[in-house]
């Protein structure tokens, strides 16, 4: 989760203090359309996985909270 952040932080250098992990980075915009592909191919990289994108929906990456729990969380 830490990459992430950081790479939130990154994207975001007038963020003011930690991401929230409950936070919407979608409404917040702190990840924007642009930068979209570029998160997804870093939690590709953090996962270890390929993400099929037909089989998620936008909410699987609105919080970084949901983003462990979809991606980072071994299944069972």
């Amino acid at each position: 989760m830490e990459r992430l952040a950081a790479w939130i932080q990154e994207k975001n250098p007038g963020l003011d203090g930690p991401i929230d992990a409950d936070e919407d980075l979608i409404e917040a915009r702190l990840i924007d359309s642009m930068d979209f592909l570029e998160f997804i191919d870093l939690l590709e990289d953090i996962s270890g996985t390929s993400i099929d994108l037909q089989e998620v929906t936008i909410d699987d990456f609105r919080t970084l909270a949901r983003v462990r729990e979809r991606f980072l969380t071994p299944a069972g």
